[in-house]
């Protein structure tokens, strides 16, 4: 079906803008006129054009009366940019095909209606599996408030996050690694729990070239992290928020600050910052998406609140064993099979000499089930 054809054209467009577009959605549009593509864009950056604007302004010529395939419904309000209805309207495009409706309530089939109510001919729902699942992240941030969070680690075939010694360096391959990186890249941010920063002393940037580095948030309840780590002594260079239960005004936090660090101040919750809470400010401040690469006791606290949507466990064709050697999720866990946390969407992709299996969390209330 021609519909399906150009609408692919328009996803790989979209794809374009991963990473740079956060909080806003990766959106792609391409314009057909007598069977052939005449103009095409994407969504660069946050703040910037939208995909149809740019897909319009590289026309090589007359878009009036050709069709317009944009994987996300376009805008009908005024925000960083005018709305994209009004731009299409004026172009004198006869068609539009949507992949699927925006979830935004300023949206929410309201440009499809504008469309219309114009004379265009709306078609809608063309790939839109493929266009809600590119954009999941957006989807959930848009209509929760909070955070996508993808809980991602590395393991052995026999379930080690590292040796019995701890020492993890390396459990994947180059190809894995690379990956990993870039899929920092595309989250806005990247979460541990100070306990890997004293232990590893980790960057956690992104080392790809040509691409971001994520925020990094360290969740530390009482500020333990060392002045002397490269997480603080790079936090003018890359936003850093240190999530802690201590008082804002006390030394070390003032201490930090004056090394860059922005303090996120989250209550406590069993003895810890509570992480619904933390996850809550970090939509209040258009962080849509957390990569948590935390260790067994921070990916268990994630796992107990409810706040992981995704795993993506990079699987290692190595054996560690070890009987007191790390796994990804520690703590004493749930009491029966039946209790257990269930994932569901499998995705498996091979990657060098590892698998990366990818996963959803299916819904469950927090704290069911979980021992203390």
């Amino acid at each position: 079906m021609i519909y399906k054809r150009f609408m692919k054209l328009a996803l790989e467009e979209a794809k374009k803008g991963c990473g740079w577009v956060n909080p806003n959605p990766m959106v792609g549009a391409v314009i057909v006129k007598n069977g052939e593509v005449i103009g095409k864009g994407y969504h660069k950056m946050y703040g910037g054009h939208h995909a149809e604007i740019n897909a319009l302004s590289s026309c090589t010529m007359d878009p009036s009366g050709g069709t317009m395939y944009v994987t996300l419904e376009p805008c009908c309000h005024y925000g960083k940019t005018p709305p994209c209805t009004d731009a299409i309207i004026k172009s004198g495009i006869s068609e539009v095909v949507i992949g699927t409706k925006d979830p935004n309530e300023l949206v929410s089939g309201g440009g499809i209606k504008k469309l219309r109510k114009s004379g265009i001919k709306v078609v809608t729902g063309v790939l839109e599996e493929e266009c809600r699942e590119l954009n999941e992240v957006f989807f959930h941030y848009i209509t929760s408030k909070t955070p996508f969070l993808t809980m991602k680690y590395a393991m052995t075939l026999d379930g080690k996050i590292a040796t019995d010694s701890g020492k993890s360096k390396w459990i994947s391959g180059v190809a894995a690694r690379e990956h990993s990186h870039y899929i920092r890249h595309a989250y806005s941010a990247i979460m541990v729990g100070v306990g890997t920063v004293v232990a590893d002393d980790p960057m956690l940037n992104c080392r790809l070239p040509g691409c971001k580095n994520p925020i990094r948030i360290i969740c530390d309840t009482n500020l333990r992290i060392p002045l002397e780590s490269k997480i603080v002594k790079t936090a003018n260079s890359i936003t850093t928020i240190i999530a802690t239960a201590e008082a804002p005004e006390s030394e070390k936090a003032k201490e930090l600050r004056e090394k860059g660090a922005y303090i996120l101040t989250v209550s406590r919750n069993d003895g810890h910052i509570d992480l619904r809470e933390l996850m809550e400010s970090l939509g209040q401040k258009k962080i849509n998406s957390v990569l948590l690469e935390g260790g067994a006791t921070l990916n268990a606290a994630a796992l107990k609140s409810g706040i992981v949507n995704k795993v993506h466990a990079y699987i290692s064709p190595k054996i560690f064993g070890g009987e007191t050697a790390k796994t990804p999720v520690g703590g004493l866990g749930i009491d029966s099979p039946d209790e257990a946390f269930v994932l569901e969407g499998r995705k498996e992709t091979l990657i060098g000499e590892d698998i990366l299996l990818e996963y959803t969390l299916k819904r469950r209330e927090p704290d069911v089930h979980w021992n203390n």
